[in-house]
Formats: C-alpha cells, structure tokens, sequence
C-alpha cells in the first residue's frame, strides 16, 4: 500500500536545491541502534542527545492531567452528574474530521456512562463554523441543560452569552485560538491554559475530548468504551494533523497498532470500503484512506452521519453508512477534478501574465471543496492561491492556501480593511469580501506575492535531509524507518537524497506518473514519480533524486520503493560552489574531492566515513575552520558526505 499521491512534482528548471549543512554523528547517538543516514535526519531536527532520541523512539507516559488542565475537575464533576442522573445534553461539534470524531468520541462514551447525549454540529454551507445563537436557543427549547463543545466554542461570544441567559451550563473543549476576553463558560480545556512545556500542548479537538473521557470514566470508575474513544482520537488526530509530539504521540504509539482489529463497526466499515482488509492501519493508512471518507461528509453531506458511523454497534447499518461515505468521497473527487480542470484553464488563459498570487473565482464552484483544491493549484505552480465561490447578497466566500514560508494569516490582516471577515494560519485560511472589493484585493495580494517570490529567487526549494546511497536501502533501513513512526505534522516522513543514479529505464504510466529504474554501483532500485505530467521528455542519464521510501505492496509481495519528490540532472565531475561570495570549482578524482579558487590553487580532500571530510596532511591550511567547513559543504554538493 502506498500513501495518495504528493504535490506534482516541479521540474528540473523550477527547482532550487537546498542540501543540509554535513554533520558530525555523535558516536554515542549509535547507541540507538540507528544507522548513520537516520541519525543524521534526528541530530539535524535538534535530536543530539540519546537521551532525546530514547524519547522519540520511546515517549514517556501521559502524566495525569488533572495537574495539566485547571477546569478538568469541574467539567468531570458536572459530567458526571448527567451520567448519574441519565441527563440529555448535545456535544456541539465542527463539521471536519477533527471535530466529527470529537463528537464521536463524546457520543459513545456517555452513553456507555448513563447520559443521554445527542451530537449537534452546524452545516458547513448552512450554518458556518461553530456554536450559534440559533442553535442554543433551540436546544434550550428542547429541554438540554448542559453543552460540551468539541473543537470549537472559544470564539462563539454571542452564541455563550445566549446560554448564559437561559441559564445552561456549557463545558468548552477547543484548541483554536482563545480570545483576549473569554466568554462565560463553566469550565474549559485548552491547550494554552496547560503549563508552558506540557505534552498536552499540542492536542488537537478529539484529544481534548480523549482526556475529559478518560478523566469522567475513571472518575466513574468505569472504562467502558475507552478503547474505541482511543481509536477515534488516532483518527482524529492524524486527520487534523495535529504535531506529532508529547501525549500525540505517546498515545498514538500506543493505539495506532490496534486500528486493524478496533471494536468500532463503523471503523471497521470504512476499512472495507476504502480497500484495507489486507494492509496494516498506519498513520499513512488513516491520512490518506480513511480520514478523506470522513472528510468528504462534512464538505458535502450531513456529519450525522459520521456519528451514526461512528457509534453504531450494528455491523449491517455501519457497512451502509460506509457506503455513503464512499460515496460522498467519490463526489468529492469528481468536483474537485472538475473544478481543477476550470482553474487551470483560467490560469491558462493568462498565459505569461500569470499574477504571482492566484485569485480565482466562479459564482458555482462548490464551498465545501474549494480549499482542496486551493492547495492543489498550489502544488501545480508553486504560488499562493485563494479560489472564491459565491455566498450570495454581492459576497464571496474564499479557500486561501500557500506555499512553505508566504503567510496566508499575514497576507489576510494585511487586506482586513478590504475583507468582511477572515482568518487562518500561516499555510492556509479563508475569508469574505464584497465582488466590489476583490480588484483592489487582487492588487494587494499580488504586491505582497511578488515580494515573496523575489526573496525565494522564483523557484522552488528541495530540502532533502540525509545522504542515502541505494545500498544502503535494505529491508533493515525499512525496519530501523520503521522505528521513527509515526510520521506526520511535526515530525514528518524524511525526505532523503542519492546522487549520481543512472536511469537504465524509464516509463510514463497511465495517469502522468513516471516509473524509473535507477542504478548506482550495484544497487537497482524502482522508483516512481507521482503526477509528473504527461511529457515524455528524455531525462539526463545520471540524475540525483530526492525521495521518500515507501513499502510498495501488490498482489501479495512487497517491495521498497523510492517516491521521487524532485530530481535534476547529477552535477557528474563538477560543479561549482559559492561561498561567503566566493566560487570554487569542485571536481572529484574516484572519491577524492578537488577544489580549485579563482586563483588556480587547488585543494585535495577524502570523504570521511564518519560524515565529515578528512583534508591531506601536507597543505599548509587543511585543518582551518573555513577549509574544513568548505570541503564539508563540497562533500555533501557531490553526494560523498552525510
């Protein structure tokens, strides 16, 4: 099983590569039992120790997180009040995989405890984000006392004010970001009220609603249903892509292994739908097989049904509400494709006068897939992109997403004056504005764009991590990757690089995908190219890739594979560096290196195996901190150094 398919890859021409600085392996890091290449992956992303490495490989249990989060106490307390009593209340939840499964999560629980909860999450295209003044009011009508909200409710002011007024208490579970003033609330999890350096920091909404279950269950003295609440959070959390640090990680460790033979009929369900019945459930399972299922509801259909999915017991109603699923995620790929193939052709029609912001808009395109393929427009032509749809009344609706180092949050507060509304992170956001506006939008944007791609020189950066010579790519690399799992925000999959591979065959595949054979010394390897385009181009010779290392499984065998995420034509026997603006011709005699200055002096160096570059005794400035820092550099440029 592969994971889907990574941004098309830019070509040789767009690409500006970017080798790590060669590091030093500390002897004592071998300790870990990790060979060279991912040592030097961990100690570049700030690993230097064993002891941080042991951490990695090993998370410490979560500590108690009574100590952690100061309101968990009363939210239990009032919980468990409603679970002893058989109270009604609603789990208020969002409608993306994170806060569907949050309310899951809650859901199954109090059920399980006594409770009567009911699930109440507002409709994308409807309603919008979050708890509203509607909604409160009508629960109340209905006779609900007590609101939990899962992954939203710290910016619903007017909608916690309304609950005050009719006198219902409201717990607030969410982690986006909390305002300068609070509402009023009963009691709140968060994971900015946790201390500075606590594990808990990073948890997206379905952890929060992990740890106020656990906490009302053993308060209850009972865990019942905390297994199935552990698998909702590992989808949740990787969906959202929540860091994979501290307790995210610990408990994701812990749970990710039992996906494949969960107690959920609904997981199970949407197992069968999506293909796994035979492949393991790992995190690239979830983020790319299951997690889209989920997702295509809440973009296109009603999340009840997530939460009917998700807490039935019943194995013939969880296969049907698969099926929906399914079939809501083939929707969701058919619009996207469509309106892809409309942006393009905008984009096209501009032809060399292509704005370096994309700002795209049609009055049909759909609200609820927009972002996705904002962020597809994105990978095609390596520039901020913000796709508008109509919201009626002379209002567009927008999905902003951007490439690695453009900050769509800045780029929006910029433009507030323009916009009704808006918001977001430094990768992606959204706003509203008025048709009137969006010229003077435009202009904006694209001033703030043109700067940008002049700091970035116009190209795109390949930033790989670590040296890997294709003999090296055994079934015990695969094993010792294996140990890094899981992969994901934060700590993402390596992204490692080989130089000087021949290509003895290449093949373009059905789809724009590119199948290579590559070859160094003895070593042969396959290696694919996902959305290459549909050009045949003859590619050099020699190339360096830079790649990930995927298990590839079909038809019953397994195979390793590189998944190509850049390649440019090998440097060969030369090539020239620049440093501290100056140039040196590099050249290589075996695996000896050769410098030569402007000047025509020259300077001979060995790789050394240790990851650094040992320099012949006999030259007179061999051991000077520039020299030995230049034939690192040099080392790494020509693919002989760590």
């Amino acid at each position: 099983m592969r994971s889907a398919p990574p941004a098309l890859l830019p070509q040789p021409s767009e690409q500006r590569w970017q080798l790590p600085a060669p590091v030093q392996i500390d002897p004592q890091l071998r300790s870990s039992g990790l060979c060279d290449p991912l040592l030097a992956v961990l100690q570049r992303r700030g690993y230097g120790d064993p002891e941080a490495i042991a951490a990695l490989l090993e998370p410490a249990p979560a500590p108690d997180p009574r100590r952690h989060f100061p309101d968990l106490g009363k939210a239990v307390q009032r919980l468990r009040l409603a679970c002893k009593q058989g109270e009604r209340l609603a789990i208020c939840g969002d409608y993306d995989a994170d806060g569907m499964t949050s309310t899951a999560l809650l859901v199954g629980v109090l059920r399980h405890l006594g409770a009567q909860p009911q699930a109440e999450i507002p409709s994308r295209l409807d309603d919008g984000y979050g708890l509203n003044t509607g909604m409160v009011e009508r629960l109340a009508e209905e006779g609900i006392r007590l609101l939990v909200t899962v992954d939203n409710g710290v910016a619903a002011r007017e909608a916690l004010l309304r609950a005050e007024a009719l006198e219902m208490d409201v717990v607030v579970t969410d982690h986006h970001t909390l305002p300068e003033e609070l509402p009023p609330l009963m009691a709140l999890l968060h994971p900015a009220c946790t201390p500075e350096h606590s594990p808990y920091r990073g948890l997206a909404g379905v952890g929060l609603a992990y740890v106020l279950a656990m906490a009302l269950a053993r308060n209850c003295r009972s865990e019942q249903g905390l297994a199935m609440a552990r698998d909702l959070f590992c989808i949740g959390t990787i969906a959202d892509m929540a860091p994979l640090q501290g307790v995210n990680r610990r408990w994701l460790i812990d749970g990710l292994p039992g996906l494949k033979r969960s107690g959920l009929a609904g997981l199970q369900a949407l197992q069968q739908v999506a293909g796994l019945e035979d492949a393991p459930v790992d995190a690239g399972a979830v983020g790319f097989q299951i997690a889209p299922r989920i997702n295509a509801v809440g973009r296109l259909g009603d999340p009840q049904l997530v939460v009917d999915l998700l807490t039935t017991a019943d194995e013939k109603e969880a296969l049907e509400l698969a099926r929906q699923c399914e079939q809501l995620n083939r929707q969701r790929r058919d619009l996207c494709d469509a309106i892809e193939a409309e942006a393009r052709a905008l984009v096209d029609a501009d032809g060399d006068q292509r704005s370096p912001f994309l700002l795209l808009a049609q009055s049909h395109w759909h609200h609820g897939v927009i972002g996705i393929v904002a962020a597809r427009l994105v990978d095609a032509f390596g520039l901020p992109v913000a796709l508008l749809a109509s919201e009626g009344d002379g209002r567009l609706r927008a999905s902003v997403r951007a490439p690695r180092g453009f900050a769509v949050d800045a780029a929006l507060q910029a433009c507030s004056d323009l916009l009704e509304r808006h918001g977001g992170h430094p990768a992606a956001g959204g706003f509203t504005v008025r048709a009137e506006q969006i010229t003077a939008l435009h202009e904006r944007l694209n001033a703030r764009a043109e700067t940008w791609l002049q700091q970035q020189g116009g190209l795109r950066l390949v930033e790989p991590e670590a040296l890997v010579q294709l003999q090296e790519i055994t079934p015990q690399f695969w094993q010792q990757l294996q140990r890094l799992e899981p992969f994901g925000s934060g700590h993402p999959a390596p992204l490692f690089w080989s130089s000087r591979c021949r290509i003895s065959q290449q093949r373009l595949l059905r789809g724009g995908h590119l199948q290579l054979t590559l070859r160094q010394g003895d070593a042969v390897i396959r290696a694919i190219a996902w959305r290459w385009g549909n050009d045949e181009q003859q590619l050099p010779k020699e190339v360096d890739v830079a790649f990930q290392l995927r298990l590839n499984r079909w038809n019953g065998t397994e195979q390793l594979q590189l998944e190509i995420a850049a390649l440019r034509a090998s440097s060969g026997d030369g090539l020239v560096l620049e440093r501290c603006n100056r140039r040196y011709w590099v050249s290589r005699e075996g695996d000896a290196l050769v410098i030569r200055n402007a000047a025509g002096e020259e300077l001979r160096g060995l790789p050394d195996p240790m990851g650094g570059c040992a320099v012949n005794s006999d030259h007179p400035q061999g051991t000077h901190p520039y020299v030995q820092a230049l034939l690192q550099d040099a080392a790494m440029a020509m693919g002989l150094a760590a």
